[in-house]
C-alpha cells in the first residue's frame, strides 16, 4: 500500500499534437507570441504569466512530487528544449526525465513508453493540458495505489473554466458499493444513470498507477475506430483480467482545461494570482526554436 510519503513520481502526457489548439476560432484574436505557440499546438508552453505546464509542475512540487517524466515526441522540440533548461536550472529541487512515444498511438501507448522510468514504483499520470490543484493531487497520493480522482461533475461546472456542454461529454466513472471503480464509461448516452449517492463523477485523467498497468497496456487492442491504445481500456483490462481494484478518490476541486483557443483567456484569469517559484529560462528560447524550424 502506497501512502503520501511514498509517491514521488509523475508521468505527464505531453506527446499530443495539439490539433484542437491549432484550429482558428472566429472572434478569437491572439497576441503574436500566443498565436505562434497555438499554431504549433504547443499548449503546455502557452504563456499564463509562465508557461501553462509550469503551473502544473508547481502544484506537483507543492505536494512533494519531485521526479517528473514528460512523454514527448521523438527528436528535439520546443517543449523538450524548454524543460531541459528548466531541469538544468532546478537540479536541487526536482528531476525531469523524457520518455519518447514514437508515434501518437494513444494514452496507453504513451504510458507504456515510460515503463523504464517508472520501474517498480507507483506513479501519477496526468495530462499536460490540464491544471490540477494541489488539494486534488494531495488527495490522490494519500490513497492506496492504484487509484484515480473522481471529479464531481457539478463542482467542475461551477468552479472550472470548462463549458458545461464539454463536461457533459466527459467519461463518467461507474462505482461499486465500496467506492471503487467498476468501469470508466466513455460518452454514455445517459450519464445520470451512473450517479452515486446523488452525485455523478467524471474522469479527468488523473491516476495513481502501479507497475501492473504496463502489462495491461501490452495486452489491449486498439480502439476499433480511433485506432489508438487508450488508457481507460488498459485500466479496464487490469480490473477485469488482472483483478486490480482502483480506489475512486471523490473530489470537488476544479480542473483547468487548455484544449483550444477559447480556453486561453479564462485559464489566464483563473491562474492570474498563482505563483510559480522555480527558476526557468526566458521563453524566447522556445520562440527562437520555432523560428529555426520554420526556416530550416
Amino acid at each position: 500500500m502506497n501512502r503520501q510519503t511514498d509517491i514521488k513520481k509523475v508521468m505527464i502526457l505531453a506527446r499530443g499534437l495539439g490539433t484542437r489548439m491549432q484550429k482558428q476560432v472566429e472572434g478569437i484574436k491572439l497576441d503574436p507570441t500566443t498565436s505562434k505557440l497555438a499554431n504549433h499546438g504547443l499548449k503546455g508552453l502557452i504563456l499564463v504569466g509562465r508557461p501553462f505546464l509550469d503551473h502544473l509542475l508547481q502544484s506537483l512540487l507543492d505536494v512533494g512530487i519531485t521526479d517528473i517524466c514528460l512523454i514527448v515526441a521523438p527528436g528535439n522540440s520546443p517543449i523538450r528544449d524548454y524543460y531541459e533548461a528548466v531541469a538544468e536550472q532546478n537540479k536541487e529541487i526536482f528531476r525531469i526525465t523524457f520518455a519518447v512515444q514514437t508515434e501518437p498511438l494513444g494514452t496507453a501507448d504513451a504510458v507504456y513508453a515510460g515503463r523504464y522510468w517508472a520501474g517498480s514504483d507507483s506513479f501519477i499520470v496526468l495530462n499536460s493540458d490540464n491544471y490540477y490543484t494541489p488539494s486534488a493531487l494531495r488527495q490522490l497520493i494519500q490513497a492506496p495505489a492504484p487509484a484515480m480522482v473522481a471529479f464531481d461533475r457539478d463542482a467542475l461546472i461551477d468552479k472550472s473554466n470548462i463549458p458545461k456542454e464539454r463536461i457533459s461529454k466527459f467519461a463518467v466513472i461507474d462505482l461499486d458499493q465500496t467506492g471503487c471503480v467498476k468501469r470508466i464509461v466513455e460518452k454514455p448516452e445517459n450519464p445520470d444513470e451512473y450517479a452515486h449517492n446523488g452525485k455523478l463523477y467524471v474522469s479527468m485523467n488523473c491516476f495513481l498507477l502501479t507497475q501492473e498497468i504496463f502489462k495491461a497496456c501490452e495486452s489491449i487492442e486498439p480502439h476499433p475506430i480511433r485506432k489508438e491504445y487508450e488508457l481507460p481500456t488498459a485500466i479496464q483490462y487490469s480490473i477485469d483480467q488482472m483483478g486490480l481494484s482502483y480506489k475512486a478518490v471523490k473530489c470537488d476541486e476544479p480542473v483547468l482545461d487548455l484544449t483550444g483557443r477559447t480556453d486561453i483567456e479564462k485559464v489566464r484569469e483563473y491562474l492570474s494570482d498563482h505563483r510559480v517559484t522555480f527558476a526557468a529560462p526566458d521563453t524566447s528560447v522556445v520562440l527562437n526554436k520555432i523560428d529555426e524550424e520554420q526556416t530550416g
